[in-house]
């Protein structure tokens, strides 16, 4: 599965990030919250959601608005063990 993170900047296209890479930093670290981009479908965070709490985790998805246009959020998961 391959996931776009949050954009930096309005204007410019959201990187991709790949589970295993996200398994990865959470071998290292334990725990980590990511952005991702709103262009990510909803069931995309879902099915993440459950994969990394069948393997034990506790995971939190939450939608951030940072506007007032309905267009203006991001998605925020906090992963830990």
């Amino acid at each position: 599965m391959e996931l776009k993170l949050a954009r930096n900047e309005l204007k410019s296209k959201p990187k991709s990030i790949k589970l295993e890479k996200i398994e990865e930093e959470l071998e290292k670290e334990g725990q980590k919250i990511f952005y991702f981009d709103r262009e990510n479908a909803h069931k995309d965070l879902v099915e993440l959601v459950e994969y990394f709490e069948n393997k034990g985790y506790s995971v939190y998805l939450r939608e951030v608005k940072y506007g007032l246009d309905e267009n203006e959020y991001l998605y925020e998961v906090h992963i830990l063990k």
